[in-house]
């Protein structure tokens, strides 16, 4: 079944900037005069309705991909459409809102820079959060963008102690009223109730590194309670790190969103976009041994959507786009069925780059019904230092043995669609399992092979 499109036609454009700049106005006038009443914390939690639109980057966006940025203008209303940039987590605000706005000005948008920014010289973020200025300029939008960088700074800034800012409920109302929040890289990790707030090294994660405040924290929720977000996901083999907080955290979907590329999320409708896809993880019918001593999960289903599929979160209904459609369906129960890769990979790096949907693609193409690879840290792991302990004194980190099987293998209703119309070898791969359980990896792992004398 196919989801409609999310593009929104020059007629209803127009009707929905129209109603913006009516309810922009009216909520500019309020701030003014003192008499806007923002809602309360309950009121903009991520089950309100109605809701906007989220688009979820995953980091590394690049300013010259014009389907992205143009799509994030038309979800807004089109070009005209207001822009609140927000460049809270940057290192540098001033360079990265600057060139923020001026990709979504090359779209037709009228963007501003709210300098609500902990790295913002001069900048007082207490008072810019409370500033009837700057809220009036967040009410007159219809659209905001996060820029990557620092997520906790977005977090503790808009949402300190788990309290709301007026910053935030503004945001919120923008949303709530049928606006867009886009963020990127950082801006994407906000975007669920929980987030990683710094957890750079997944397999530490993976052996029990999972704390709240460090690794783990509060998201802002405008996806929804139910759906966990994490951002550079294939390019840094974050499976690692995902399926221990879903795990840990109850969450039955995650997305982890690629570089470059992004979901499109408009209630439990998802379109993906850009230059790469994502990976939809489900863990509804995921299960763990409490017997094993560290991190296990058996049952969880994977899915990679790419560039201009869409699927129905709530359903489960995935639509491939339309180049998939017109190339080659691949499914290994099919008596005509041809897999193109012949030799089964084991592969040594689980949490490399791109290896889980490169592993999705050779197996799902092949006529094997599984593909095994491993998660570890070899001996030289952690560099040795003065002040290193005894346990790292050979350059090993704790626990350096500890490792993980990844077993990625065919289900009863796996199948893929695959196209070469797009100039490479692209693969949209549904419903494939993975099993991760915890093994003793040898140290050395290999040793060298003396000359014969």
């Amino acid at each position: 079944m196919q989801t409609p499109s999310h593009s929104i036609a020059s007629g209803a454009r127009t009707a929905v900037r129209r109603r913006f700049l009516l309810a922009s106005l009216l909520a500019s006038l309020l701030a003014s005069t003192g008499l806007f009443a923002t809602p309360s914390h309950a009121q903009t939690s991520a089950e309100a309705a109605p809701r906007g639109t989220a688009i979820v980057i995953g980091g590394a966006l690049k300013y010259d991909n014009d389907a992205v940025w143009k799509r994030i203008v038309d979800e807004a209303g089109g070009p005209g459409a207001r822009f609140a940039v927000f460049a809270t987590a940057a290192a540098n605000p001033e360079r990265s809102a600057g060139q923020i706005i001026e990709a979504l000005q090359r779209q037709g948008a009228r963007a501003e820079h709210i300098p609500v920014a902990p790295r913002l010289a001069g900048s007082d973020v207490a008072a810019a959060v409370r500033d009837p200025a700057l809220l009036a300029k967040v009410n007159a939008a219809q659209g905001v963008f996060f820029s990557g960088g620092a997520q906790e700074l977005i977090v503790d800034s808009l949402q300190p102690g788990g309290q709301p800012t007026p910053m935030l409920e503004a945001i919120w109302a923008l949303y709530r009223r049928g606006g867009v929040v886009a963020g990127t890289s950082a801006g994407a990790a906000i975007m669920s109730s929980t987030m990683f707030r710094d957890a750079q090294d997944s397999l530490k994660v993976l052996k029990g590194q999972l704390r709240r405040g460090q690794e783990v924290d509060r998201g802002l929720g405008f996806v929804g309670p139910h759906l966990f977000i994490d951002q550079h996901f294939l390019k840094r083999g974050r499976i690692g790190r995902l399926l221990p907080l879903m795990q840990a955290e109850g969450y039955r979907l995650g997305l982890g969103v690629e570089e470059n590329s992004a979901a499109v999320i408009k209630g439990e409708a998802l379109e993906v976009i850009g230059a790469r896809g994502v990976l939809l993880v489900d863990l509804s019918e995921a299960r763990r041994d409490a017997r094993l001593p560290a991190f296990n999960i058996r049952g969880v289903r994977l899915s990679f959507l790419d560039r201009g599929d869409r699927h129905h979160l709530g359903r489960g209904e995935t639509t491939p786009s339309a180049a998939k459609r017109a190339g080659l369906k691949i499914d290994p129960r099919a008596p005509d069925f041809k897999p193109f890769v012949t030799q089964q990979p084991f592969l040594m790096d689980m949490l490399g780059d791109n290896t889980i949907a490169n592993a999705m693609a050779q197996l799902i193409d092949s006529p094997f019904p599984e593909v095994l690879g491993l998660a570890f840290a070899g001996p030289r792991a952690v560099p040795v230092s003065a002040s290193a302990s005894a346990a790292s004194a050979t350059g090993s980190e704790p626990d350096s043995e500890l490792g993980f099987e990844f077993r990625l293998y065919k289900g009863p209703d796996s199948l893929a669609w695959f196209t070469g119309a797009l100039g490479g070898e692209d693969y949209t791969v549904l419903n494939l399992r993975l099993d991760v359980q915890p093994v003793r990896v040898q140290q050395p792992f290999y040793k060298a092979i003396s000359p014969t004398p």
